[in-house]
């Protein structure tokens, strides 16, 4: 008779992990899937078989992992703006940044390419316009964006102390900042020919120099140029 072989406890999680990073993977792989099929299809035209179909699995594993497509597109929307919040918080969070460079560091993150491309700024256009999602879409970028503006207004208002500058309103600036994000985004979307995402850099900060005197340099005129 043969002697069976003993699996270590470690072997055992070792095999516990590799089952949740396959899962972890093919739910990334099905939200990608959806951001692909949104930008190609629409919202409307986006289904568990268009998923399934560009991710190359069955529509029994899109159902087992997202349950519905309302749950599915959910998810979508999140994995986005999870995304979005990395990448300004790790960009705000390096070591040795001044507080002007802090808040460079977010307006390079809100148009960096892997989240301001023409594909997901397509698909965030798609929930905002999508009246069924709109409630949902409020939902989940409201903390996010909050996050982000108190960050803002946070750093408005140490520049405002350290220049001297009583006349500035910190809150109105970090209002301001958001509104220039969104609608620089939608030019590049719109009018990609036009106007890039450094076009967009470039006029923030020229924004930032204005009300900051001194503390940001003013871009080049061609760089501002759309």
């Amino acid at each position: 008779m043969g002697t069976a072989t003993k699996i270590t406890k470690a072997e055992r999680q070792r095999v516990r992990n590799q089952r949740t990073a396959s899962k972890a993977v093919r739910r990334e792989q099905l939200i990608e899937a959806t951001i692909d099929s949104i930008a190609k299809l629409g919202i409307s035209g986006t289904t568990m078989n268009t998923v399934t179909g560009l991710a190359g699995m069955s529509v029994g594993i899109v159902n087992f992992h997202f349950k519905n497509k309302e749950n599915l597109f959910e998810e979508t929307l999140r994995y986005l703006a999870a995304e979005h919040r990395d990448l300004w918080q790790k960009a705000v969070q390096k070591p040795g940044l001044t507080v002007a460079e802090k808040l460079l560091a977010i307006v390079d993150a809100e148009f960096h390419p892997q989240i301001c491309n023409r594909k997901k700024l397509t698909v965030w256009t798609a929930f905002y316009g999508e009246a069924g999602y709109r409630k949902s879409y409020r939902n989940i970028m409201t903390e996010i964006d909050n996050e982000r503006w108190e960050t803002s207004r946070a750093l408005c208002e140490e520049l405002i102390k350290s220049a001297n500058l009583p006349h500035a309103n910190a809150e109105v600036v970090a209002d301001t900042l958001e509104g220039l994000y969104d609608g620089f985004c939608l030019n590049i979307l719109i009018y990609p020919g036009e106007f890039t995402r450094e076009n967009a850099k470039a006029r923030v900060r020229s924004y930032l120099a204005t009300t900051f005197p001194g503390q940001f340099d003013h871009p080049a005129p061609c760089e501002a140029q759309g």
